[in-house]
C-alpha cells in the first residue's frame, strides 16, 4: 500500500482499539471513520488483493455474512465486519484490523452496495431479499431495486448470487444488456429460501403488472418477468446444491429463515471454490451474532434477544420465538426510524395466549397497535422490571436496533 494508506490503517488500528478499551464500543465504526479521514482511498488500499463477497438485503445480512465467512473459512483467514458496521466506516475498519487475508466478506448496507462495489472490486455479491424499512430514512423498496440494478450494469464481470423468491431482487438482479454488444449482464445464481413477506411486491417493477403466487413460483401477469430456477435450494432440515445432492444443515440458530440464511452462504462460498460438504459442518459453529439469538440466564430466567427492525423481520421473529413470555421493546431513535407507523404493517396476532410485556421509548405506539390487535399486554418501565415480571423459565426478548442495544448493554453486552 502507499506510504499514506499504511499510516491510515495503523491509526484505524489503533482508534479501534482505544475505544474498545474505554468500554465505548467495539471500535468497528471510529477506526474506519479516522483512517478514511486520513486516506480516503483506504478501502480500496485495503480491498486490494483480496477475494472478496459482499452481503447485502434489508433483512438477514449480519447473519448470513457470519454465516459465509464461516463457510469461505475453509479456503484460509477470513476479514469481516461481523458485528454489523455494515457502512465504508466498517468495512475499513473490519479489514484494517484483520491485517493481510486472503479472503473478505463483508455485510453491506443495501443503500451503500453501489459505492462499496466500487471501491472494493467484489469477485462475489449476495442479494439477500427487499422489503420496507424505515421510510423516513430509508429509499422506497422500487427504488432500491432500481439503483441495484443500476449498479450490476457497471459490473458484468461480477458473480452474482440472488433470491429467486423475491420479485425485487429478481428485476434487480437481471438488468438489460448494455447498448455495448460486450458488456453482457452479470452471471447470476439463484437459491430458494422462501419468502414469507410478499407485501412490497404484488407489482411487477419492470411493467407495474400485478404480480401472481401459486406455491413457490410467481409470475407477472404483463411481463416475463418470472422466478427463475433456483440452483440452492432449502429443503426440509437441509440444502440441496447445483448438482441434486442434499447436505444436512444442523445450526445453532433459530428458525427456518436461517436455514435460508445457510443456503446463502453455502451458495456464496461455492463461487470461492468450497464444497458444500466441506463448508456445511461449519455453518454449526455460529451461535450468536453481535448479541442477535444470544441466551443469558438470569435471576431463573432464560433470557433470548431477537431483533426485528422492520414488518419482514419481526413476521420472522414471531417464527423463531418460542410460546413463552415476551417482552416487546421499541425505540424511534435516529438508527430506528422517526416514524412508528410501520407497526400497523406487523401482525401481531401469533403473540396472542402468552404473557406479552412492552417497554421502550415508543412503548405507548406499540400499545395502540397490540390493542388494535387485541393481544393483551402489561407495560413495564425497563428490562429488569420485565425480568422480575414473568416466572422462571425462558423470556423471549423481541427488540427494534436501539432497543436491542440498550437490553444488550443491560446483558453486559452479550455476543
Amino acid at each position: 500500500m502507499p506510504l499514506r494508506a499504511k499510516v491510515a490503517s495503523s491509526v484505524s488500528r489503533t482508534a479501534a482499539a482505544l475505544s474498545r478499551a474505554a468500554g465505548r464500543g467495539d471500535g468497528s465504526v471510529i477506526g474506519g471513520w479516522i483512517g478514511l479521514k486520513i486516506d480516503p482511498d483506504l478501502l480500496a488500499h485495503l480491498s486490494a488483493g483480496r477475494a472478496i463477497a459482499l452481503i447485502s438485503g434489508t433483512n438477514g445480512k449480519t447473519t448470513t455474512t457470519r454465516l459465509t465467512a464461516a463457510a469461505v473459512g475453509v479456503l484460509g483467514t477470513v476479514a469481516t465486519n461481523s458485528f454489523g458496521a455494515n457502512m465504508p466506516t466498517g468495512h475499513t475498519s473490519a479489514l484494517a484490523k484483520a491485517g493481510s487475508t486472503p479472503y473478505a466478506v463483508l455485510e453491506v448496507d443495501e443503500h451503500y452496495l453501489a459505492q462499496v462495489m466500487e471501491a472494493t472490486e467484489p469477485h462475489v455479491v449476495a442479494l439477500l431479499n427487499l422489503s420496507r424499512d424505515q421510510l423516513d430514512r430509508a429509499k422506497e423498496v422500487a427504488m432500491m431495486a432500481q439503483l441495484w440494478r443500476a449498479a450490476l450494469v457497471r459490473h458484468p464481470e461480477l458473480r452474482v448470487v440472488a433470491n429467486a423468491d423475491d420479485p425485487m431482487v429478481v428485476w434487480a438482479a437481471t438488468p438489460p444488456a448494455s447498448h455495448d454488444h460486450r458488456i453482457t449482464p452479470p452471471a447470476v445464481t439463484w437459491f430458494s429460501a422462501g419468502q414469507r413477506w410478499h407485501d412490497d411486491s404484488w407489482v411487477c417493477p419492470e411493467c407495474g403488472s400485478s404480480i401472481e403466487r401459486n406455491g413457490e413460483q410467481w409470475w407477472c401477469t404483463g411481463c416475463p418477468l418470472r422466478r427463475p430456477q433456483p440452483h440452492w435450494v432449502v429443503e426440509d432440515d437441509g440444502v440441496v446444491d447445483p448438482t441434486g445432492a442434499w447436505h444436512k444443515v444442523v445450526l445453532q440458530l433459530p428458525g427456518r429463515v436461517n436455514l435460508g440464511n445457510a443456503a446463502t452462504a453455502l451458495a456464496v462460498a461455492a463461487e470461492f471454490g468450497v464444497r458444500p460438504v466441506d463448508a456445511v459442518s461449519r455453518l454449526g459453529s455460529v451461535t450468536s451474532i453481535a448479541g442477535r439469538y444470544a441466551q443469558v440466564d438470569r435471576d431463573g430466567r432464560n433470557i433470548r434477544l431477537l431483533l426485528a427492525k422492520n414488518p419482514a423481520s419481526w413476521l420472522e421473529a414471531f417464527d423463531m420465538a418460542d410460546h413463552a413470555p415476551t417482552l416487546l421493546s421499541i425505540n424511534a431513535r435516529d438508527p430506528d426510524g422517526l416514524d412508528t407507523s410501520w407497526l400497523f404493517d406487523v401482525d401481531f396476532a401469533p403473540l396472542r395466549g402468552r404473557q406479552v410485556l412492552i417497554t421502550g421509548d415508543r412503548a405507548f405506539d406499540l400499545a395502540v397497535r397490540l390493542d388494535v390487535n387485541d393481544v393483551p399486554f402489561q407495560h413495564v418501565r425497563s428490562f429488569g422490571e420485565a425480568v422480575r415480571s414473568v416466572p422462571p423459565g425462558r423470556l423471549e426478548v423481541i427488540a427494534n436496533y436501539t432497543a436491542f442495544q440498550d437490553i444488550r448493554a443491560e446483558l453486559d453486552r452479550v455476543n
